[in-house]
């Protein structure tokens, strides 16, 4: 009876597995879904209107951030006692700002600070270089660019 009951749940929960639908969406902003059965259908009937304002934002985004610093911009304050425990793995911000600057192919002196969030165990740092935004995160002593996956 106890293997019965098993068959019997392994089976409903694998038919529920096998419905796998998704929902997409098109250059234009309409959604789609896209069914198991290799067949799609729009959910939006209309194409969404769009703004003027929106496109020109979202095409400016495209060129890459522009980052127009005042004269007397100050550089945020980084915790002394975290930057002491990163001097001995080489992961401190003079350490994020060479590797800047290498990969960006210009001074140290080029690499400005913007914004900062740091623990001990991990750190994200945003860049201006050469006029553009530039995102690294620290994972324990390894430093790494911070890419956009969607």
């Amino acid at each position: 009876m106890k293997s019965f009951i098993f068959f019997f749940l392994l089976l409903v929960s694998s038919i529920g597995f096998a419905q796998d639908n998704h929902i997409v969406k098109t250059d234009d902003g309409r959604r789609v879904l896209l069914k198991a059965d290799f067949t799609w259908e729009y959910i939006d009937a209309e194409v969404p209107k769009t703004d003027s304002v929106a496109t020109t934002v979202s095409k400016s985004k495209e060129e890459g951030p522009n980052c127009n610093l005042p004269q007397d911009y100050i550089e945020p304050k980084l915790n002394t006692k975290i930057q002491g425990q990163l001097k001995k793995g080489r992961a401190t911000i003079n350490h994020v700002k060479k590797k800047v600057a290498k990969a960006y192919n210009c001074d140290v002196e080029d690499v400005v600070l913007l914004s900062i969030s740091e623990q001990k165990a991990k750190g994200t740092y945003t860049f201006c270089v050469n006029g553009k935004e530039a995102t690294y995160k620290r994972i324990g002593t390894t430093i790494i660019k911070k890419e956009k996956l969607f």
